[in-house]
């Protein structure tokens, strides 16, 4: 036996305690100092690299256009960080361009006289930074600063702290040592030997057995008690770790439907930009055409139509992220009434008409003689069934068959259009109807759209209280969308007295057109005029002023937006006396409810929403000058 070891077993507890305390109270100390040390270089350095970052992306302007004095400003603002006690920006050739020397350095720093590759040099004191100014992946400058590095300061006040807890720990050991008599030996050792059992074989039911009632029993039953603790707390831990298991797969879930939704709106994106440049392609060759040939040539007469057909596209396009935009903020009413369900059905396949003739398809239409009613907006439900039927055209190869089926069933009126198109995957049925979803991204370049049809044509049903599903036996195999809506068992409301088209040029009147898009009036002018009709144009409110005191119009076609006078005050002043019996018709790009109510408020006889089919305004003047409020 070693002659330095304590005899007593009291002498070898002591110097146990006192030994392990040094040891594990010295390596953590030395731990917590190397780490807090490496801390403090790695906060120093990352602080320095921000800065310069910063300095950098400041200074980026100045160093292009070669504006010493703007770095110089740049740099001044670091008078805010004491720590840094001299800055200087290089330009791009190495040389240097600017410099900051802290007014707490009473001697003028020496700064390197060329820049250096980008790091970090730490010497005793000091830590300096070189930084690359980068632009478009080219570097035009360098950023350097040099900092205090007080790591002597921070080391000796680190040993201090540690030497103090050092001497503290053994002396408040070596009285609590003392304490420790042979009394208590064997009952820890007791303690210890079921302990060791717990650790060995996991087994928290395990209890020491109480001997005595003085503090070594008390020691026995907090054991126990710590054993009874542990086990409550393994349970709870095991409990926790699966309710972990759970959250961690629902937050991988969620993070997977946020990458799917970023590449479905990047998808979209780039979906936008093609089906925006499609039809601008034949627009601007179909002018071209026309410049060339001159009007009424054949040539001219089918680049016309070109022209019509991609610009009603367009228009499809535009119309339909509106809609679905208004539908997401509860921006969208539908104006619901009794109609019949085979007038709406016709009037959508007129519009996909011209798609399904270019493609080649038969379209097959089934509909019960007797009419069927439902309440509903002819028009929104007219885009609802426009909106399958385009799908089913663009999603079907072509000379494919489609059929547009009409039934009653249950007291629901059903419309089943089914294809023998590309199809859908079982697992995308209920995806389709989500923003942005497209089945067939390989059809990307061809016809596939937006992704939004099917989701408007959804929200659209919805709002009509009825539901639409998808049917599809899978990829090749054709696919039925299905739509639900309740009848209405009323009676068929009286046809409303038609105006036809052609009663527009029975008579001729006085219009006054007033718009700032001067191309848009000149158009619509000249159109007019074709008709007949005598026309005077205005491009602002102020203008429109002066067109009256020497015209008195039956109509006034009026843009809202006119610059001097908006579109409101000007009907307001032309009903208090100006064209008091004058149909005033409001032709905007604003179509929400709210716009058609100030409009109706400002004495507006009838709302046109941007773009305007001429045969409505050929409608409008078949009605006759008689003021018949009306909002489209």
């Amino acid at each position: 036996m070693r002659r330095w070891l304590p005899r007593t077993i009291s002498g070898k507890l002591m110097l146990v305690v006192l030994a392990t305390t040094f040891t594990a109270l010295f390596a953590a100390g030395v731990g917590l100092v190397l780490y807090d040390l490496d801390s403090y270089r790695t906060s120093v350095a990352n602080d320095l690299h921000t800065q310069a970052e910063l300095i950098g992306r400041a200074s980026a302007p100045a160093l292009q256009f070669n504006d010493p004095d703007n770095a110089q400003a740049n740099l001044k603002l670091l008078q805010v960080r004491p720590r840094i006690v001299a800055a200087a920006i290089y330009g791009a050739n190495g040389r240097l361009f600017a410099m900051y020397n802290s007014e707490t350095v009473s001697a003028q720093p020496g700064f390197p006289d060329h820049a250096q590759p980008e790091g970090v040099a730490i010497a005793s004191d000091r830590i300096t930074v070189f930084h690359a100014v980068r632009e478009n992946n080219e570097t035009i400058g360098t950023v350097y600063l040099r900092a205090r590095y007080a790591v002597q300061e921070r080391l000796a006040n680190y040993l201090l702290i540690l030497v103090s807890v050092l001497l503290a720990s053994l002396l408040l050991a070596a009285v609590i040592s003392r304490r420790l008599q042979e009394a208590i030996t064997q009952p820890i050792l007791a303690v210890t030997g079921v302990a060791r059992e717990v650790m060995l074989r996991r087994d928290f039911s395990l209890r020491a057995r109480r001997t005595s009632d003085d503090e070594v029993g008390v020691l026995v039953e907090a054991f126990n008690g710590m054993l009874d603790e542990v086990e409550l707390r393994k349970r709870a831990l095991e409990d926790t770790n699966r309710s972990l298991e759970r959250e961690t797969h629902e937050r991988r879930e969620a993070q997977e439907a946020l990458l799917v939704a970023d590449r479905r709106k990047d998808e979209f994106l780039a979906t936008l930009a093609h089906e925006l440049r499609n039809p601008l392609a034949p627009i601007s060759s179909g002018l071209e055409i026309m410049r060339l040939t001159g009007a009424g040539s054949p040539a001219s007469d089918k680049a016309r139509e070109v022209m019509e057909r991609q610009l009603r596209q367009m228009v499809r396009l535009v119309d339909d992220l509106i809609d679905v935009s208004r539908i997401s903020t509860g921006k969208l009413v539908v104006r619901k009434e009794p109609v019949m369900l085979q007038d709406v059905a016709r009037n959508a396949v007129e519009i996909v008409r011209s798609l399904y003739d270019s493609r080649g398809h038969e379209l097959r239409i089934e509909m019960p003689e007797a009419p069927v009613w439902v309440e509903a907006d002819f028009t929104r439900l007219s885009q609802v069934f426009s909106n399958l039927l385009n799908n089913s055209a663009k999603y079907t190869e072509p000379g494919g068959r489609v059929r547009f089926v009409m039934h009653t069933e249950d007291g629901q009126a059903v419309m089943e259009v089914a294809d023998n198109g590309v199809g859908i995957p079982q697992d995308m049925l209920q995806r389709v109807f989500e923003m942005f979803t497209q089945v067939d991204r390989t059809l990307e370049g061809k016809q596939a759209g937006l992704g939004v049809g099917l989701t408007l044509a959804k929200r659209l049903v919805e709002l009509h209280g009825g539901t639409i599903e998808a049917r599809s036996a899978g990829i090749n195999q054709g696919s039925t969308m299905v739509v639900r809506l309740a009848m209405n068992a009323a009676a068929a409301p009286e046809p409303a007295p038609r105006h036809d088209a052609d009663v527009a040029t029975r008579r001729r009147y006085r219009i006054l057109v007033t718009d700032d898009n001067v191309d848009y009036a000149k158009s619509v002018g000249s159109l007019l005029e074709s008709d007949g009709h005598e026309v005077r144009l205005a491009h602002d409110g102020i203008e429109a002023l002066d067109v009256l005191r020497g015209f008195d119009p039956e109509f006034a076609f009026l843009d809202i937006g006119l610059p001097g006078l908006n579109g409101y005050d000007l009907a307001r002043r032309l009903r208090q006396g100006l064209a008091r019996d004058c149909v005033l018709v409001a032709v905007t790009g604003w179509g929400q409810e709210k716009d058609r109510r100030q409009a109706a408020e400002a004495g507006f006889d009838v709302h046109l929403v941007k773009p305007v089919p001429f045969e409505r305004i050929r409608a409008i003047l078949g009605a006759g000058a008689q003021r018949q409020p009306t909002s489209e």
